[in-house]
């Protein structure tokens, strides 16, 4: 009987005949509980329920105030079945404020009835999904659109999860779920529409910055965003911005609306679309040169052209810093090599430098050593004590994504002519003798 009269009082749990159903019947989800309630008359009412705020009953859509249907000039105020079991478990304030209003403690038992409308959506997928095996009802918010990423035990059940979250969240008119992993080349990865409206073109606002895209067709992800700004708040009025793999701008804008100057680059594109167009919504298309490269041609392009061109500037005019950000994290730290021999050999302080922010994955036991392994295999060079490391996310199960910042060794890229010559002499030298030998 204890058990029974359990399972009566739960208010998180749907009926147990929900459980493996894959097309969603909201009418399945009814079932009628007992929970404790006490006698009010109607005029003290509001005066009382502030002082039962901790033990009155909370779940969605349900009034904690119903009408008496034994008399009219009383109300019945809910209560929550696991705080509340008899007038004993009420605290002081609250037997004190009853007292004051001249309102009974005795417990009535009231017939509640509870439909689809009333559980969270995690109670909802819980209850219908297999028992035992995890249950996702988190997704990341893109605009209206919600991305989630199904496991292969919930596929069967995808069109009512999608469902579920329309319902249960007002803003979300579609529900994606990830198919494949995301495509290198492009940043964009094949998605299916589990729910709702097949309208991928969509609206975000991040940092104060609105972008606009197809997020089909792009890369897009929001929970980058503290590290957008991490990277931004880097950044002084006047510096030069290098973005390699630029997507629709969630760097490139908001370092062009803090005064600096912007190359933004991405060989997709409908990221390079989606970036024009994000440059005139945000009014900063006129301090912005977009650019639809490989990164690699970006690099050897339009980098090493405008860092020529601060190199020849008047030694005692003041430079600003040049900020190089490589977003990639599949293959980004592959493009570092692009960067030895760059440019001429030529003097330079270190304020000449550029720093570089390049992202990378690791599933390795110590992922910020592993990183920095792989930074200098493709320089060249050693960055001990010259780099950091910095842990932007966990992207699953033992896969970091890690940003390894650092200024470019002067080693690294500059050509020393000299040397090439004295090389080359050497060369010339060797052939010479080896001409008289023979």
């Amino acid at each position: 009987m204890p058990e029974q009269k359990k399972r009566d009082m739960d208010l998180s749990t749907p009926p147990a005949g929900v459980r493996g159903m894959t097309q969603l019947d909201r009418g399945a989800f009814r079932k009628t509980i007992s929970v404790p309630a006490i006698k009010v008359k109607k005029e003290v009412i509001n005066k009382l329920m502030k002082s039962l705020k901790n033990v009155a009953l909370q779940r969605p859509g349900i009034k904690r105030v119903v009408e008496d249907p034994d008399d009219e000039n009383h109300r019945l105020v809910l209560l929550d079945p696991f705080t509340i079991s008899s007038a004993s478990c009420f605290g002081e304030s609250e037997k004190a404020a009853m007292k004051q209003l001249e309102v009974s403690t005795e417990i009535h038992t009231y017939d509640l009835e509870l439909a689809y409308e009333n559980f969270k959506s995690e109670e909802v997928l819980r209850a219908v999904l297999p028992e035992g095996q995890d249950v996702t009802y988190g997704f990341s918010r893109v605009g209206h659109i919600a991305h989630m990423n199904l496991r292969e035990h919930q596929l069967p059940f995808k069109s009512l999860i999608g469902q579920v979250i329309i319902d249960k969240n007002s803003s979300i008119a579609s529900v994606v779920n990830k198919t494949n992993i995301i495509d290198t080349t492009y940043r964009n990865f094949q998605m299916e529409v589990l729910a709702g409206e097949d309208n991928m073109a969509t609206k975000v606002r991040e940092n104060s910055v609105t972008y606009e895209f197809d997020f089909s067709k792009v890369y897009w992800n929001s929970r980058l965003s503290t590290e957008h700004e991490r990277i931004v708040s880097l950044l002084e009025p006047g510096d030069t911005v290098f973005d390699v793999f630029a997507g629709v701008g969630p760097f490139a804008i908001p370092a062009a609306r803090k005064s600096c100057s912007v190359f933004a680059n991405d060989l997709n594109p409908e990221s390079y679309k989606w970036l024009q167009h994000n440059c005139k919504l945000n009014k900063v298309d006129k301090k912005i040169h977009v650019f639809n490269l490989d990164g690699r041609d970006f690099i050897l392009g339009a980098v090493k052209e405008q860092l020529t061109e601060r190199l020849h500037k008047a030694t005692t005019q003041k430079k600003n810093t040049v900020h190089i950000v490589m977003n990639l994290p599949a293959l980004a730290i592959e493009f570092l090599d692009a960067f030895k021999n760059l440019l001429e050999n030529q003097p330079s302080g270190d304020s000449s430098l550029p720093f570089v922010h390049c992202y990378g994955f690791s599933k390795h036991d110590n992922p910020a050593r592993d990183i920095q392994e792989r930074a200098e295999g493709f320089l060249g060079t050693s960055l001990e004590g010259h780099c950091t490391v910095h842990l932007v996310r966990n992207v699953a199960p033992n896969k970091e994504m890690m940003c390894i910042s650092f200024q470019v060794p002067p080693e690294v890229l500059f050509r020393n002519r000299s040397e090439e010559q004295g090389q080359s002499l050497s060369g010339m030298s060797s052939e010479g003798t080896s001409s008289q030998q023979g």
